[in-house]
């Protein structure tokens, strides 16, 4: 199953394992088991620490069990983990036989510590880029407590049980039998929810730090690039992000940003959170801002004050905070979401395998994922606003050529509906002759723009009508020490190279501040006798 170049990375991987370790299938005369069994017995010729047997019996199958040598717990696939999961299978097996993970030492005695059994059920699909971060941090937290068990389930291979908790978004995380959380969520994020003084710890930590010569709110292209370019200058440089990367996490592939000929979003985003790293700047990570106080007098400190109550002092800000996907804001939408309502046609188009969607929005995004969508579902129905497609020619042109795909223009989308529990149809007006109409659908891909994530600033930065904060051509805002760049600006054309760009920018004019205006010295109280 595997081809002769990632059996050779592989073996020279496996050579990390310090203990033996037992690959224990459950499986049956599926064409799936058939598949699963070859692989399992490939891994297992590549080194003398894996071993394969099947002695499994569980309510799954086909499915596995990575253990520890002479153990039978372990963390259990439900899934062939191939596609972008095959880095979650090689680091299952090299963290159960001790590789040791690269994972900050707090955040695994975080780990260690949770006081509570819990049964972690993961579902993901084999083709979404959300999925192995999540994935991979469920495996690690069942690898370092005992207490917690994982099984991370393939949707496409367990539809039956899909359709019965009606899974319709993914990642999806399960504890205990009760919805946990759904979408990216980092390591360090379920470990927070988890242990509930984390925020707490965080405040007292992140109240203790000296100010900064500047402080980046936001951790996407613009942010990453800006931080570089200011740490470059030799001064102190902070990073508060609410998740690092941004909306480029969400992206599945780059292929116009200069230099790089392809990668996707988790890997670009990797990649700049390690250059930023490099430069020893103070990353800030899962920390999310609810206001920005403005410094009292020229050179001054800015305040930024987080959601878990604590205060970061700068005497510079650059405001890097993006957008987010736009909703459609119909009846139905907040009532379906992750129940036939998806944002990620690359993530999700899987679970909806031959069955009706509709995707809402007729730009590039929205015909990228109607195109997307077309080679995995029966049919797709693209509903557009306006009179015409907004997409690139191409892409128009493709979509046209594919028979299980319908157009509709000049079409309002006036509700999401459902049966209570998921989405069983849209209904749209059409905007000329106000006719309604009805869609049968199992489900519905809204893409339709992106929305600043600005409101935090609302009555101190100045806005723009639509939210983006205002920039003049060197990224000040009305505020003195106080920048901004990328999609949560006024500047056009919303582009990864365009942010990073904005970014650098940014960050030099607010070095050009810091070298221009005096530093404001703290009053010194004095005693009285």
């Amino acid at each position: 199953m595997l081809d002769t170049a990632l059996k050779t990375q592989l073996q020279a991987y496996l050579q990390n394992l310090r203990q033996p370790i037992r690959l224990i299938a459950t499986l049956d005369d599926s064409a799936a088991s058939a598949e699963m069994r070859d692989l399992l017995q490939e891994i297992a010729t590549l080194s003398d620490k894996v071993s394969f047997q099947e002695a499994g019996a569980d309510k799954r199958t086909p499915s596995f069990v990575i253990a520890k040598e002479g153990d039978t717990h372990g963390v259990r696939f439900a899934a062939i983990p191939l596609g972008h999961e095959f880095t979650s299978l090689v680091l299952a097996m090299l963290w159960t036989g001790g590789h040791p993970p690269k994972v900050e030492q707090g955040v695994l005695d975080q780990i260690k510590a949770l006081d509570a059994d819990m049964n972690f059920e993961v579902y993901m699909s084999l083709s979404c880029h959300n999925c192995p971060d999540v994935v991979q941090a469920a495996t690690l937290m069942a690898i370092y407590n005992p207490r917690i068990t994982t099984t991370i389930i393939d949707g496409a291979l367990n539809q039956a049980e899909v359709e019965e908790r009606q899974v319709m978004a993914v990642p999806m995380v399960y504890i205990n039998d009760q919805v946990f959380g759904s979408g990216r969520m980092s390591l360090e994020e379920i470990v927070g929810k988890l242990d509930t003084r984390s925020a707490e710890r965080d405040a007292e930590k992140l109240n203790a730090k000296d100010p900064f010569d500047v402080l980046i709110v936001g951790g996407g292209p613009a942010g990453a690039a800006a931080a570089v370019y200011a740490a470059r200058k030799g001064i102190r440089v902070g990073v508060a992000a609410e998740r690092f990367g941004g909306q480029v996490n969400d992206t599945m592939g780059i292929e116009n940003y200069i230099s790089v000929l392809e990668t996707d979003g988790p890997k670009f985003a990797a990649a700049l959170e390690a250059q930023v790293r490099h430069y020893e700047v103070d990353i800030m990570n899962l920390q999310r801002a609810d206001k920005i106080v403005p410094a009292t007098s020229e050179g001054g400190l800015v305040q930024v004050h987080l959601a878990n109550g604590a205060v970061l002092k700068s005497r510079s800000v650059v405001l890097s905070t993006g957008a987010r996907w736009r909703n459609v804001n119909v009846p139905g939408e907040e009532q379906y979401k992750n129940k036939g309502v998806a944002y990620c046609p690359h993530c999700d188009g899987p679970l909806f395998k031959g069955k009706k969607v509709a995707v809402i929005g007729g730009g590039n995004s929205g015909v990228e994922a109607a195109i997307d969508l077309a080679g995995v579902v029966a049919h797709v129905d693209l509903v557009e606003f306006a009179d015409a497609l907004k997409a690139d020619a191409v892409l128009v042109s493709k979509l046209k050529s594919l028979k299980n795909v319908s157009i509709h223009v000049n079409a309002q989308t006036m509700e999401i509906t459902g049966d209570g529990q998921k989405v069983n149809g849209l209904r749209f007006k059409d905007r000329v002759s106000q006719e309604e109409h009805s869609l049968a659908l199992e489900g519905v891909f809204v893409q339709i723009g992106l929305v600043p994530n600005t409101e935090f600033l609302k009555g101190v930065v100045q806005l723009s009508k639509f939210g983006e904060i205002e920039v003049d051509a060197k990224g000040h805002t009305n505020l003195p020490g106080v920048f901004a760049a990328g999609d949560a600006t006024t500047g056009p054309f919303k582009q990864i190279v365009i942010a990073a760009g904005d970014g650098a920018k940014a960050a030099l004019s607010a070095f050009d501040y810091l070298i221009r205006t005096p530093v404001v010295q703290p009053v010194q109280e004095t005693a009285t006798v």
